[in-house]
């Protein structure tokens, strides 16, 4: 397996879907099937092909160590990455429909999407910020 070409098409793969999560306001439902839901699961079909025929051998989770020497294996350092791209997307995804349903503002969520491709969790917790100071706003308008 190329492992250089496996990571190249990954990359563009999933950069296309955060490209689409950032025009998602000119096409809100399309951009959250695509890049919420149809490009995590092909990049989850990925994942799956590559754990599926990874080579019995050292490591594993039951310590640092044995995670270090997992992912010390190109195969899995890559199942790795993969995983990282899909459900980090997948997240962009779910705050976008999430923002969409709650009537929040996209330019509030927009900064989230950027901080969620890069740092994952820091990006999901940038949006539960926006989220509640989101629900003040409302709350205190309607009262």
């Amino acid at each position: 397996m190329d492992h250089e070409l496996v990571f190249s098409l990954s990359g563009l793969v999933t950069m296309a879907g955060w490209a689409i999560l950032v025009v998602y306001p000119a096409l809100p439902a399309w951009s959250i099937r695509l890049a919420g839901e149809a490009i995590p699961a092909l990049m989850s079909f990925v994942y799956l092909g590559l754990i599926a025929f990874f080579p019995a051998g050292s490591g594993g989770f039951m310590s640092f160590a044995e995670v270090t020497e997992l992912f010390s294996h190109p195969q899995a350092l890559m199942a790795g990455w993969i995983h990282f791209l899909a459900f980090d997307l997948f997240v962009g995804g779910w705050i976008c429909r999430t923002a969409r349903e709650e009537r929040i503002h996209f330019l509030l969520v927009l900064p989230c999407l950027p901080v969620t491709f890069l740092f994952g969790p820091a990006g999901y917790l940038c949006f539960q910020i926006v989220r509640q100071f989101s629900r003040r706003g409302r709350h205190e308008s309607a009262a």
